[in-house]
């Protein structure tokens, strides 16, 4: 499992989602209407302890990241099948790793997942958030688009990452 997760690749990927938050959410991008369909004023958001915001923002980043490696590279999943211990497979699960060791390891495959893990999984936790939250669309869709964007980038990240 040790060879699947690579701490380095881990932190750039959460360091990431910083960096596209600071150009996502800039006024010139969609943070004037981010603000808007949030309902915050610029105020409101200088108001807030930004040490606090961005250092818990990197550690919730950070352990997405971890998580990350078991949706986008898929020879986790065959350590997996092993309980997580190569060294009690059998002979097969070399074989399979020596053929396909590094299949699908790029930056474009990791991306993909990161995509649909953005679609198929934080659109719909950020979406009904929203409607209870009596959000609108344009809330709903910024917010995921991040997260999207974000995931796409981290899992690209992390797949490519050998």
């Amino acid at each position: 499992m040790e060879a699947y997760l690579n701490l380095i690749a881990m932190l750039v990927a959460a360091f990431s989602a910083l960096v596209i938050g600071f150009i996502w959410y800039h006024p010139k991008v969609f943070g004037n209407a981010w603000m808007q369909a949030a309902g915050l004023t610029e105020a409101e958001l200088k108001g807030g302890n930004m040490a606090k915001i961005f250092g818990l923002a990197l550690l919730f980043a950070f352990m997405l990241s971890s998580a990350l490696p078991g949706i986008v590279i898929h020879q986790v999943g065959a350590l997996s099948l092993v309980g997580g211990d190569p060294t009690q497979a059998l002979p097969s699960y070399d074989a399979f790793i020596a053929d396909y060791a590094n299949n699908f390891r790029t930056f474009k495959h990791g991306a993909l997942h990161g995509i649909l893990t953005g679609i198929f999984v934080v659109l719909p936790i950020l979406g009904t958030n929203a409607l209870f939250e009596r959000k609108g669309a344009k809330y709903i869709f910024i917010n995921s688009g991040y997260w999207i964007v974000t995931l796409a980038i981290m899992g690209g990240i992390i797949c490519a990452w050998k």
